[in-house]
């Protein structure tokens, strides 16, 4: 049951291609980094590099989510992963003939935001296009895993990298990586054809579909309390580097560690949820896990001793993977098809485009109070948000499971309890 979505072809592809694709996208993400932090030695640059890469994804994912929902999603997805690559190879090629400034860093971390603006609301709307509705939770949690594994290699294999030959190499991988993703994304035989056609202007169909999520209470409820951990919670990993080097004076190859570690724990989360079947308590799980993060962070931030600070972040990863992938299943769960593309962009928003502006926040804090006490304060309000969702979890549940019901029915599935749960 837990490799249940393996039954479809597609998705094994899909699977394999992916885990290749994101252990170099980890590779690069933390040689990156270390780079910066290399060649700067500044807090506010590590920010600044993280506000870059995800910020974009803030500003057009619903630009994305739109394109998502009117074109071919396997043919769209190969065009994104092309635009990736072709950047990996520039930053190689740069960091290779040590021409790399910091100002080039923070241009390829635009632009790259600019391509995950478009890749993930097309990614997470394509997965029902492979596996169906039967299998979609499972497929969601497979994800899940697909990206954490990738998330335990790509820094391990990083840290020793940098250590021994440098981030150029690092960077270069990536961009073979891709090759794997873009040879099976042409093997798979669905998502040819656009899922729908919008009637009216693009802008229409955006302004659609945030009305969409705004009228509709459990989704708006689930994407503002992930808004809220991705923009105090997640900024920890762009800090990273400094406990690495000066608090932990664990190097290059102590930040893969504590990257690699934070990995394990989202992995084992994201097994866990591959297990369930049915939606039943996935709410309670949310607010646990979002209240959990923010405990394990506070603990992290205050520890000076390495191997306490890894086992640490184990929990840390494994909390927040578990409110992701929870928030994910239940959002496509009750989301409309002809919306599925924009909701899964406000999403992105949410979970990718609200992580650049804590990374900044993060930075400034870091420089000001030193980086213990801003991770700290942002745990401090995850656990404030997890209590507050608390709060008003009867009635989102209610209304929840109405719309779960509502498309168990439409999908021709028999409206058994455990699916409205």
């Amino acid at each position: 049951m837990t490799l249940r979505a393996f039954r479809h072809r597609n998705y094994r592809l899909y699977f394999f291609g992916q885990i290749i694709s994101l252990t170099g996208t980890w590779m690069q993400s933390v040689a990156q980094s270390w780079l910066v932090y290399r060649l700067t030695g500044s807090a506010s640059m590590l920010g600044m590099v993280g506000f870059a890469s995800q910020f974009p994804v803030f500003l057009l994912a619903p630009v994305g989510g739109s394109f998502a929902d009117s074109h071919p999603r396997r043919r769209s997805l190969i065009v994104v992963q092309v635009s990736a690559m072709i950047l990996a190879v520039l930053l190689a090629a740069l960091t290779f003939t040590n021409r790399i400034q910091s100002w080039h860093i923070v241009l390829f971390a635009t632009l790259l935001g600019v391509v995950s603006a478009f890749d993930i609301p097309i990614r997470q709307s394509f997965v029902v296009e492979m596996v169906g509705r039967d299998d979609l939770m499972n497929a969601i949690a497979l994800n899940s895993s697909m990206m954490n594994g990738a998330r335990i290699i790509g820094p391990a294999v990083a840290g020793v990298l940098v250590a021994a030959v440098g981030e150029a190499w690092c960077f270069l991988l990536n961009a073979i990586s891709f090759l794997a993703v873009i040879v099976c994304l042409m093997m798979i035989t669905v998502g040819n054809q656009p899922p729908a056609e919008h009637r009216g202007a693009r802008l229409d169909a955006i302004i659609e579909g945030f009305r969409f999520v705004l009228r509709t209470r459990p989704i708006r409820a689930l994407l503002i309390l992930l808004g809220v951990v991705s923009l105090v919670g997640w900024p920890y990993q762009v800090l990273m580097p400094i406990f690495a080097a000066q608090i932990l004076n664990g190097g290059p190859r102590g930040l893969g560690l504590l990257m690699g570690s934070s990995g394990i724990g989202a992995l084992i989360g994201a097994l866990l949820l591959a297990g369930r079947q049915g939606v039943r308590g996935l709410g309670d799980w949310v607010m646990l896990s979002c209240a959990g993060l923010g405990v394990s962070l506070v603990f992290f931030a205050f520890s000076r001793n390495f191997w306490v600070s890894m086992l640490l972040l184990l929990p840390v990863g494994f909390c927040g993977m578990v409110q992701m992938a929870s928030s994910n299943t239940l959002i496509q769960a009750m989301v409309l098809d002809q919306f599925r593309g924009r909701v899964m962009a406000v999403y992105s928003m949410m979970f990718m485009g609200m992580s650049p502006i804590g990374a900044l926040i993060a930075g400034l804090l870091a420089n000001s109070l030193g980086a213990p006490l801003a991770i700290a304060a942002g745990a401090v309000i995850c656990v404030v948000g997890a209590l507050i969702f608390r709060s008003r979890l009867p009635h989102i549940r209610t209304e929840g499971r109405r719309l779960i019901l509502a498309q168990t029915v439409a999908a021709g599935q028999p409206a058994d309890s455990e699916n409205a749960g």
